[in-house]
């Protein structure tokens, strides 16, 4: 049997064990806290944001900051139907109701005209995730964000190096949040990032990370209200200022995959591949195929192809509509999208050899 392609994992190096193993063995005391804000500004800066706070995952730093924008039960937030359920936990968590709307065929994210459509009395966020790198219609979003006083937040979680008209991903909206998962382009095993422009929100948000405590409360182990714990480590952050030293190699590394996908297969008839518009730059987090149905290759079709040659893929995201717990009533492009696409290898260190295979697996199906 041929040698196994992974679909990903992460690039660690000597910086990173260097670090974590210095964390690991000094960080605590006066110096617990050290590599946590360390990697906070250097996100920051890397961002151009104000304000950062590292959280132990993408969808803990979501849960906080609709907390704090005072998402309660009977509110409404609108997001694509499109994504992995980590959206929509948290807004569910805290009571409230995810309104799904479909994406747009050509970015495969939220469609703006179908969020305006779908606002009412109840709508309290927006939620725009930039799905597997790809950008959303910032431009519309932010106007009806405007238009309407909605929030609108950025679920950034596969987006990191995605810049929309000179404005990275997750700088745009209220707040930001980033994922830090094995499978993302920075990793620190688990964990994630909330950024946001927004003092007075930023103020509430660490209050909240940190069990309710304010940081101007005088009184020890004297929470204001109910919080959160959802604080990265700082070994774990140790492991993200190593990537933060590297982050413009691992991103830069992404789009060559992603690339070098694309010049080898944009030929192919019905097929389409993680779009780059003009002024904007594509984070390449995870390449993706989509088959136009009349080419009859289908998600299924596709697994076992890859499955045949011992080579990993992840399915495209299912329509959270479909799910029978929201309803069990999938949109029109993004069920077309999960049936006919597929997640391609994309790991850092990926072999060119290894590239080819997978897309001799892809032109077998198509000739």
């Amino acid at each position: 049997m041929k040698p196994r392609i992974l679909y990903t994992k992460p690039s660690i190096t000597d910086l990173e064990v260097s670090y974590s193993n210095d964390a690991a063995i000094n960080g605590w005391g006066d110096r617990c806290y050290e590599y946590i804000n360390r990697f906070e500004e250097s996100f920051k800066k890397h961002l151009g944001v104000d304000y950062a706070i590292a959280t132990s995952s993408c969808t803990g730093a979501l849960h906080m900051g609709m907390a704090a924008l005072g998402i309660s039960p009977g509110d409404e937030v609108i997001m694509a139907d499109t994504n992995w359920i980590a959206t929509a936990a948290p807004i569910v968590h805290l009571g409230a109701k995810p309104v799904f709307v479909d994406i747009l065929s050509d970015s495969w994210c939220l469609d703006p005209q179908l969020v305006e459509k779908a606002i009412t009395p109840k709508t309290k966020a927006i939620i725009a995730v930039h799905l597997y790198g790809n950008l959303c219609d910032m431009h519309s979003l932010l106007e009806i964000s405007t238009k309407y006083g909605i929030p609108l937040i950025e679920d950034s979680a596969e987006a990191i190096g995605s810049v929309y008209h000179g404005k990275s991903a997750g700088s745009m909206g209220s707040f930001g949040t980033f994922s830090f998962h094995g499978t993302k382009t920075i990793t620190t095993g688990e964990g994630g990032m909330l950024v946001t422009n927004d003092k007075e929100l930023y103020e509430k948000i660490l209050t909240l990370s940190n069990h309710g405590r304010s940081r101007s409360q005088l009184k020890q182990f004297w929470p204001d209200v109910i919080g959160f714990k959802y604080k990265i480590s700082n070994i774990q952050a140790a492991i993200g200022c190593a990537q933060m030293d590297r982050v413009d190699e691992l991103i830069n590394r992404k789009r060559e995959v992603l690339n070098y996908y694309r010049q080898r297969l944009e030929k192919i008839s019905g097929l389409r591949m993680n779009p780059e518009p003009s002024g904007t730059i594509n984070g390449a987090w995870m390449p993706t195929v989509a088959f136009l149905p009349e080419t009859g290759v289908t998600r299924e079709i596709l697994m076992a192809a890859f499955l045949a040659e011992n080579i990993d893929a992840r399915v495209f995201f299912w329509p959270l509509s479909s799910l029978p717990f929201f309803g069990n009533s999938g949109h029109q492009v993004s069920t077309l999208l999960s049936n006919y696409s597929i997640n391609l290898p994309s790991y850092h260190d990926i072999t060119k050899t290894e590239l080819d295979r997978v897309i001799e697996v892809i032109k077998k199906l198509t000739i």
